[in-house]
């Protein structure tokens, strides 16, 4: 039996735990927040259930109906104009032209999968958007995989610029504690990844991407995927307090909304995450959560 089976149950508890302290740190700024003339924020929580014969529903032949489910918690509030913090666990089997995509499934289709996923869109230009996940996959192998990234809406100026080395930095001294290499590997996987080809041109300021982390540790790859979660909890409500107060103007919303486009072309196009939503089943709302609420496009 893989060592990944006997940490299921561990990250699933963790993926939800950390879901709950994140919605709690943004209602906080929530209540911080006194420039608005409407409510705070909270958070509205949608449970979900895989549905029967999902394979098929994802567009696949020959998956069967597995199981599981998930929560997705939605904000809408006076700072974040919208965040989403998903969790979910869902198994089954794959259908067999994904299952031979996917690490150890060729010859056994079944598999296992929780996570967390995090997007946030802010309301003030001058707070960068932020995405956050983690998760623990397992099918004849296991793997943890996961990474944080930060998307300001002007990525060439001073501010976003000094914001972004907080961010790095935080993740950079989660990394060392494992291994000296995690970050220059996993920021350069970041860069690679949240690449808009058509564009020719980054999605943000990066930060750590990983996949297929299998060190021969499991547990201490389960600890590197609680730290990297830790880490932002860490930065990411201090980098919104720093900026949430900063005054914009209407030209400054306007390409804030303009650069949103740019996600939405990401993770409709090119996101493994929504991919692999779709094929195995996933709640389309909650696969569909990192959109943002208003975009434009040139």
């Amino acid at each position: 039996m893989l060592p990944h089976h006997a940490l299921q149950e561990p990250a699933r508890a963790w993926f939800e735990a950390l879901r709950t302290r994140i919605c709690a740190a943004f209602e906080a700024i929530e209540d911080e927040d006194d420039s608005a003339d409407a409510p705070p924020g909270r958070f509205q929580a949608t449970s979900w259930r895989r549905p029967q014969e999902s394979g098929a529903r994802a567009g696949d032949d020959g998956g069967d109906d597995g199981g599981g489910g998930g929560e997705m918690r939605v904000m809408r509030g006076r700072v974040f104009e919208k965040v989403g913090v998903n969790v979910s666990t869902v198994w089954g089997e794959f259908s067999p032209d994904f299952a031979a995509q996917i690490p150890g499934a060729a010859e056994d289709r079944r598999f296992w999968a929780s996570g967390i996923s995090l997007v946030a869109h802010m309301r003030n230009p001058h707070v960068p958007a932020v995405h956050m996940n983690t998760r623990l996959i397992v099918t004849t192998e296991g793997w943890f995989a996961g990474g944080a990234d930060i998307t300001p809406a002007a990525p060439e100026s001073a501010a976003a610029k000094a914001d972004a080395a907080l961010f790095h930095d935080r993740l950079r001294a989660a990394c060392d504690t494992f291994d000296p290499d995690y970050y220059p590997r996993f920021k350069d996987w970041c860069d690679r990844y949240f690449y808009l080809p058509h564009r020719g041109e980054r999605r943000g300021l990066g930060g750590i991407f990983y996949d297929h982390l299998r060190s021969g540790d499991a547990a201490r790859d389960f600890a590197f995927t609680r730290a990297v979660g830790e880490a932002f909890l860490d930065i990411y409500p201090a980098i919104v307090r720093r900026r949430m107060r900063t005054r914009w103007t209407d030209t400054e919303r306007e390409h804030l909304l303009i650069r949103r486009g740019r996600y939405v072309e990401f993770n409709l196009l090119h996101d493994r995450g929504t991919l692999f939503g779709l094929k195995t089943g996933g709640n389309i709302e909650a696969i569909l959560m990192s959109l943002p609420p208003e975009v434009r496009w040139p």
